[in-house]
């Protein structure tokens, strides 16, 4: 990408940000309570039952807030009343323990099913049966063999990360040129020399196509679970100040959520572009 374009590019997203926030504010400026509310209610809203003043926090109240959150990220004054810095560090946390756990499994299994037609048709129906299940399907019955809500998040993340690595994984083995393969038996490599030496390289764009696909959709996951188990993190804090009926936490939690999301997703793909420039 040229300078020149980035530049650009860059032009327009400012201006469709600004739009955006623009048309925010005016919105909540125009849009008032039309009936009446009970005035404990509506104290809890952040709203008037009298002067018809917006439920809705505007622009300008969100950026309030969210400095105050990063202030003091790291606060701890209570089970329920945590920093979205802690919130955040042990949604990442389980993410990337179930993540790499994961990986552990689907990398290894990946290379087998790609490597074996024997093993790749007799586990295909287990994998078709067990992939379209959603991964907080999973979440209850987690939940009363492990018998520990933050493990039981980690496994759903491992579930709902699984996937995506282990079929990536084996159509990527799966797609390496045979001659390759054959060049290798020639030379009389061992499996184990020819999967590290000839495969694993002409795999692995395809392999950290499906790991970046599985991160994004373990932090879309996690979100989710947290609110289901409760306790920490940047789901539950979600869930605790929407019954709190503090909108405008929630809607900064949805930001720092979308925030930490394209952060991962960029790594990930750094680390994809690296791999296939250096094959």
């Amino acid at each position: 990408m040229t300078l020149s374009l980035r530049l650009r590019a860059g032009i327009v997203s400012a201006l469709l940000l600004f739009t955006f926030l623009l048309g925010w504010h005016m919105a909540v400026q125009g849009v008032g309570t039309t009936q009446k509310l009970d005035p404990e209610y509506a104290k809890l809203l952040g709203a008037s039952a009298t002067t018809g003043k917006s439920a809705v926090p505007g622009p300008l109240d969100v950026a309030a807030k969210l400095w105050e959150h990063l202030r003091d990220p790291f606060y701890d004054k209570g089970p329920n009343d945590k920093g979205v810095g802690i919130q955040l560090a042990y949604s990442i946390a389980r993410v990337l323990g179930g993540y790499l756990l994961a990986a552990l499994v689907a990398i290894p299994l990946g290379f087998l099913i790609g490597m074996s037609p024997l093993i790749n048709r007799a586990l295909d129906p287990f994998i078709q049966i067990l992939k379209p299940i959603s991964p907080l399907a999973w979440m209850p019955l987690a939940l009363y063999t492990i018998k520990d809500s933050a493990i039981s998040a980690i496994f759903v993340i491992f579930i709902c990360s699984l996937w995506p690595m282990l079929l990536n994984t084996a159509f990527g083995v799966a797609s390496v040129r045979k001659d390759w393969i054959n060049v290798a038996k020639t030379l009389e490599l061992t499996p184990g020399r020819t999967a590290f030496s000839v495969i694993l390289p002409a795999a692995a764009p395809t392999i950290l196509t499906g790991m970046r696909i599985s991160i994004g959709i373990a932090w879309l996951v996690i979100v989710a679970a947290e609110m289901l188990v409760g306790g920490t993190g940047i789901g539950y804090f979600v869930w605790n100040e929407w019954n709190n009926l503090s909108i405008t936490n929630v809607i900064n939690a949805i930001l720092l959520i979308g925030l930490v999301g394209m952060i991962l997703d960029q790594l990930m793909g750094r680390l994809q572009r690296a791999v296939s420039y250096a094959e």
